[in-house]
C-alpha cells in the first residue's frame, strides 16, 4: 500500500488538505463578495482575477520547477497560499467593505496555482518507490475528488457560522499542508541543471508534447471529449426548469461526477489498469459522451443523478490515463513544463466547454445542446482511434517514470 511511504503519506496528505482548504476558501469568497455588492459580475471578476495569471504564468512555472527542488517550489506555493487566506481573513475582520483588496488577493492565489499546479504534478513521481505509481497517482485522484465533494459542503456550513470562521479554518489547513511538505525527506533535484529562460526552453514543453502522439492524442482527446461534453455548465437549468428540483437538488447534481469520479479513482487504487490502456481510454470518453446524451434527454432526477456519476466515472478514466502517460512518457528534466502544458488544456477545456454549452444552447436549445454534446464526444472519440492509433493499439504503461 503505498500510505506505508512516509513521503507519498506526507505528499498525499498534504494535497488532500490544501485542496480542502482551497475549496473553503473559494465558498466563502463568492459569499463575501456577492454578499457586499449583489453583482453576478463581480463572482465572474472572482473567477478571472484568478484565471488570468495562472494562463499568464502556467509556462514560466513549468520552467521554475524543472530547475528547482520542486519540494521548496511546492512549499513556496504553500505559504503564499495560507497568506492569501491570512489576508483574507484580515480583511473580513476588520469589516472591510471595499472588494479591490479582495480581487487583488485573488490574482495572488491564481499566481500561486500557476506554480502549484506543475510542480504537484512533477513532484508525486519524484517521491514513488518503483511500481508504486499507478496506486500513487490513484490514491491521489480520488483524495483530489473528495475534497471537491467535501470541501465545498463544508465551506458552505462555516459561512453560516461567520465568513472569519471559514478563512480562519482555510488558513489552518494550509498551514498543516506546508508543514507536511516541509518534512518530505526524498524527491529532491537540488542538483537539477539552471537553463536560461529563453522562449525556446519556455515553449520545449509544447514542443515534446507534438513530438509524442501518445502524449497529445491523450491530452487532446480529453481537451476536446470535455469541450463538447459540458453538460455540467447547464445544471441549474436542469435543476430550476426541467427536473425542478430546487437549489437542494442542485447541489446534489452538482456533487454527483465528483461521487462517480472518487469511487473509480478508489477501484484504481486498489486494482490499477494494466492492459489495454488505449482502449480504456477510448472507452471511458465513449461512455462519457453516452452518459451525457442520457442525462440531456432525462426527465427522471434518478436516472439523471445516474447519468451524472457515470459521467464523472468516464471522465475519471480519462484524467488518470492521461495523467499516468503524461508522467510515465516525460523525462524529469522537462517534466514541470510538460505538466504546465497539460494544466493549460485542462483549464482551457473546463472553461471553454462552460463556454461552449452555453453558447449552443442559446442557439438549440437546452437539451438538444447537451445531446448534440455528448454525440460530438463520441464523434471525436472515433475519429482520434483514427488520428492517433498508437494511442489506440496501446496495452500497458511503461513500468516506472523515466529518470
Amino acid at each position: 500500500m503505498v500510505l506505508r511511504h512516509p513521503d507519498l503519506r506526507r505528499y498525499l496528505s498534504a494535497r488532500f488538505i490544501v485542496g480542502m482548504a482551497t475549496q473553503v476558501q473559494t465558498v466563502a469568497v463568492g459569499w463575501q463578495v456577492f454578499s457586499v455588492s449583489g453583482d453576478p459580475l463581480d463572482l465572474g471578476l472572482v473567477a478571472l482575477s484568478q484565471f488570468l495569471p495562472f494562463i499568464l504564468l502556467i509556462l514560466p512555472a513549468g520552467h521554475v520547477a524543472d530547475h528547482y527542488d520542486r519540494r521548496r517550489v511546492q512549499l513556496a506555493t504553500y505559504i503564499i497560499l495560507a497568506a492569501c487566506a491570512a489576508s483574507l481573513l484580515g480583511l473580513a475582520v476588520a469589516g472591510v467593505q471595499d472588494l479591490a483588496p479582495v480581487f487583488g488577493v485573488m490574482v495572488l492565489f491564481g499566481i500561486a496555482r500557476a506554480f502549484n499546479h506543475p510542480t504537484g504534478q512533477a513532484l508525486l513521481p519524484n517521491l514513488a518507490p518503483p511500481g508504486t505509481f499507478p496506486q500513487a497517482m490513484a490514491l491521489n485522484s480520488s483524495l483530489g475528488q473528495v475534497a471537491t465533494i467535501a470541501g465545498p459542503a463544508l465551506g458552505g456550513a462555516l459561512v453560516v457560522l461567520g465568513i472569519g470562521v471559514a478563512y480562519a479554518l482555510s488558513l489552518g489547513l494550509l498551514v498543516i499542508g506546508a508543514a507536511l511538505v516541509v518534512n518530505l525527506q526524498g524527491g529532491g533535484r537540488s542538483d537539477a541543471p539552471r537553463e536560461p529562460v529563453t522562449l525556446t526552453a519556455l515553449l520545449s514543453g509544447i514542443t515534446f508534447v507534438r513530438s509524442r502522439p501518445i502524449v497529445l492524442g491523450s491530452i487532446s482527446l480529453d481537451l476536446f471529449a470535455v469541450l463538447f461534453g459540458g453538460a455540467t455548465a447547464l445544471l441549474p437549468i436542469y435543476a430550476g426548469e426541467i427536473l425542478d428540483v430546487g437549489p437542494a437538488g442542485l447541489g446534489v447534481m452538482h456533487a454527483a461526477p465528483a461521487v462517480g469520479a472518487a469511487a473509480l479513482a478508489a477501484a484504481l487504487t486498489v486494482r490499477p489498469l494494466r492492459s489495454h490502456v488505449g482502449r480504456w481510454m477510448f472507452g471511458g470518453v465513449v461512455a462519457f459522451g453516452m452518459a451525457t446524451i442520457v442525462f440531456g434527454v432525462s426527465t427522471s432526477f434518478a436516472l439523471s443523478l445516474a447519468a451524472l456519476v457515470v459521467m464523472g466515472a468516464g471522465d475519471m478514466v480519462s484524467v488518470y490515463i492521461r495523467h499516468m502517460l503524461v508522467q510515465l512518457e516525460t523525462p524529469d528534466a522537462i517534466r514541470g513544463r510538460v505538466s504546465a502544458v497539460n494544466s493549460v488544456f485542462i483549464g482551457a477545456s473546463n472553461e471553454l466547454g462552460e463556454f461552449e454549452s452555453g453558447v449552443t444552447a442559446a442557439w438549440w436549445g437546452i437539451v438538444p445542446a447537451v445531446v448534440i454534446g455528448g454525440g460530438a464526444t463520441i464523434v471525436v472519440s472515433l475519429l482520434w482511434t483514427r488520428l492517433f492509433p498508437v494511442l489506440w493499439r496501446l496495452d500497458r504503461f511503461p513500468a516506472d517514470p523515466p529518470a
